[in-house]
């Protein structure tokens, strides 16, 4: 199989990288939160949106494509924080198990 072809140059895009951190609140509960991970380069490429029903209203949250360089600690449930918005990590991928890139599928998120 051929190796994906990918400039580098592309991965222009400022990404920070999340992992999900609960918190105890004192009262016995948990407050969700984010802990960074990394700062790093990358291309973020919008593919879709998704019309559904949520809570009674229609939203259409948009699907976006996140090329970075590999590393081993990028997971589905961590999220890309881009421009101010959130993207949450559906999907990681080696697209041609060359570990040079990952692909990741990201769902734009609420903050």
């Amino acid at each position: 199989m051929a190796g994906l072809w990918l400039d580098p140059g592309r991965l222009s895009t400022r990404l920070r990288l999340e992992s999900p951190a609960d918190e105890g609140d004192g009262q016995g509960g948990v407050d969700g939160g984010w802990t960074v991970i990394a700062d790093l380069w990358g291309r973020v490429e919008p593919l879709r949106a998704v019309p559904r029903e949520e809570a009674g209203a229609a939203i259409a949250p948009v699907i976006h494509r996140v090329t970075i360089r590999h590393r081993q600690d990028v997971c589905q449930d961590m999220r890309f924080v881009f421009r101010g918005r959130s993207l949450l990590v559906r999907a990681v991928r080696d697209p041609d198990e060359s570990r040079r890139y990952l692909i990741c599928d990201c769902e734009e998120t609420r903050p």
